[in-house]
């Protein structure tokens, strides 16, 4: 990893730093602020198109609105940060229902970087499992801090209709690669899962978001079947039976 992304404003990494102080780290300040250097290219790699810098910073403004319902808020904070920093694209991957991000992975660079930069075990192992609450959105019951980061994560569900409309348009972004009928079917399948469930948000100011984002969700997966018969009517025809 070289410089910092130009693009990221100069708040990213003070915004880092303190979060791992805040967390413990016994680490100097530069050797933090070259770990977050890292993070911040990672957040910047050019296939990224919705989990982008600007997604990580939607995050952590959430996470600031609802920081007084959590218990650690720097912990959360620093879930944030790692949620998606390990990101593929890949078609494969695309067809389970978090996209690109790969929950997983992100959960064990978190420990290893933290534990590197002094933060006690217990504390980065922490961030590891708050970031593998994000594999399938659904939060530890009881957990407020999983509820929390949960609820930040899936926030842009609940954007303005227009803020919305970009979020389709970057997801289709960066999935570009894969055709068109296989992302519908992916697509669909994941805004269907999240209209199954009973509610989307877990946190009690997050739950001033349901109904926004369902009525946005709603709308997509209706755009998306209709799109979808359509590719469908459009299709050749197969070989006549003999």
């Amino acid at each position: 990893m070289g410089v910092m992304s130009a693009a990221a404003p100069q708040w990213f990494l003070s915004a880092f730093v303190r979060s791992c102080q805040g967390a413990g780290a016994t680490a100097s300040e530069e050797e933090i602020r070259a770990v977050g250097e890292e993070l911040i290219e990672r957040w910047s790699a050019p296939d990224r198109h919705f989990h982008d810098l600007r997604h990580l910073a939607a995050v952590l403004h959430r996470v600031d609105e609802l920081a007084e319902e959590t218990h650690e808020p720097e912990l959360v904070r620093l879930a944030a940060w790692y949620h998606g920093a390990v990101f593929d694209a890949d078609r494969k991957v695309a067809y389970e229902t978090r996209g690109g991000e790969q929950t997983t992975l992100s959960a064990e660079l978190a420990r290893k970087q933290l534990t590197d930069m002094g933060i006690t075990a217990e504390a980065a192992d922490r961030v590891g499992h708050l970031v593998d609450t994000l594999a399938r959105h659904k939060p530890d019951p009881g957990d407020f801090d999983s509820a929390v980061l949960n609820d930040a994560d899936l926030a842009m569900l609940a954007g303005e209709p227009q803020r919305y409309k970009q979020y389709v348009a970057d997801v289709r972004a960066e999935y570009s690669h894969i055709p068109l009928g296989d992302y519908l079917d992916a697509r669909i399948k994941v805004l269907t899962k999240l209209l199954q469930r009973p509610q989307l948000y877990a946190s009690p100011l997050g739950a001033a978001w349901e109904e926004p984002a369902r009525q946005n969700v709603d709308a997509e997966l209706h755009r998306l079947l209709k799109e979808k018969r359509k590719l469908e009517a459009q299709a050749p025809a197969g070989p006549s039976p003999r």
